[in-house]
């Protein structure tokens, strides 16, 4: 079980830091797109900036995992650093009760929220619907899921090795 949570894991934060560099790509090439529109030809593109408002959205989200993975999302370094082993993993549960709690109530009104949008179209984008913009929350947190729990049963505290 562990082991295949741990392939999950992998997997998933691969993919999910792999859809944040598309992501950020995007809202850079976006950016300059919309520089070179404005100022340069004079003849900006509004659909530019809800792109790069919803790459950004959706880079910040599927990052998300990777922090909750490498334990550096909820951190209770000093806490942690006093305390004996027991209570070590006493913390790592409640951090990691903690965080599926919030990313919990982050799925749930994220996909109310990505519902609720599919009859709203975007400006610029008249076309498509805010259901996908919305969407990152939803699926950011099913991705956090996997690294919360695989924080608990891999703990990784690289920045507390280097500290003490």
């Amino acid at each position: 079980m562990k082991q295949a949570l741990l392939q999950l894991d992998r997997w998933s934060t691969t993919a999910a830091m792999a859809v944040a560099c598309l992501m950020l790509t995007i809202a850079s090439a976006l950016g300059v797109f919309q520089i070179v529109t404005r100022f340069v030809l004079e003849q900006p593109a509004e659909w530019s900036e809800i792109l790069i408002r919803i790459s950004l959205i959706w880079m910040v989200f599927m990052g998300i995992p990777t922090a909750f993975r490498q334990g550096a999302m909820v951190s209770v370094d000093v806490l942690y650093r006093w305390s004996p082993p027991k209570v070590r993993r006493v913390l790592d549960w409640f951090v990691c009760l903690a965080a599926l709690s919030l990313i919990g109530v982050i799925i749930w009104w994220g996909w109310d929220y990505a519902q609720r949008g599919s009859v709203q179209s975007m400006a610029g984008l008249e076309s498509v619907s805010m259901f996908w913009a919305y969407l990152a929350l939803p699926v950011g947190g099913l991705f956090s899921v996997v690294g919360i729990l695989a924080n608990l049963v891999d703990p990784q505290r690289n920045e507390l090795d280097t500290a003490q």
